[in-house]
């Protein structure tokens, strides 16, 4: 089984990139899907799901993966969905499937498996401008408004991922490939990631 984990900035395009590679190496893909998944087990919007594991002021909540949890803590509805999403995860895993999963902290849940981690990241000024060629209908946000979001966004990612491992988001050493968006479109850099990722997991065999 192939695993590819796609970290990633807010606004780098890594989720376009995992949606590509997945095409081009005919992998089954997880993103909003886990999120539809808890929502069928939990019975709880999709919307309130993702606002709560995106939610940004959670992580002072003093638990880990890492610990004996506190019955107190359990209560949390956004520790409750960290830890059912964690199961989604290894039950996709289970099913013996080659997929890519996008962000939901999979590089570390699914460690066991070996996954090809990749890291996707962008400067500020190209991050902006993909968060404003791609902003959803409705949402009319500010340039200063945007930059707010991605900045609690990442913040999250990087928090949640210290609560769950210990792990330091976005350090080099901890994904097997780091891809600087800048100046690129995703579709030309997806056939030579594509092309990476084969010759990764084929050395590792």
């Amino acid at each position: 089984m192939k695993i590819i984990t796609v970290s990633r900035e807010f606004g780098s395009g890594g989720r376009e990139l995992g949606k590509r590679l997945a095409d081009i190496l005919k992998f089954d893909y997880y993103d909003s899907e886990i999120v539809t998944t808890l929502s069928k087990k939990s019975g709880l919007d999709k919307k309130y799901i993702e606002d709560t594991l995106n939610d940004h002021g959670w992580q002072n909540i003093p638990i880990t993966f890492r610990s004996t949890f506190n019955s107190a803590y359990l209560q949390s509805n956004k520790i409750n969905l960290l830890i059912e999403q964690k199961k989604v995860i290894e039950e996709i895993a289970s099913l013996g499937k080659d997929f890519v999963i996008v962000g939901r902290n999979a590089d570390v849940i699914l460690q066991k498996y070996s996954p090809f981690n990749i890291f996707v990241c962008a400067d500020t000024s190209s991050k902006l401008n993909r968060c404003i060629n791609r902003v959803p209908e409705g949402e009319n946000l500010t340039e200063k408004q945007l930059l707010r979001k991605m900045k609690q966004i990442d913040a999250s990612r990087r928090n949640t991922l210290q609560i769950i491992s210990g792990s330091e988001w976005g350090n080099p050493a901890n994904y097997n490939l780091t891809v600087n968006t800048t100046g690129w479109q995703i579709k030309q850099l997806a056939d030579s990631v594509a092309c990476f990722a084969k010759n990764w997991f084929e050395r590792s065999l």
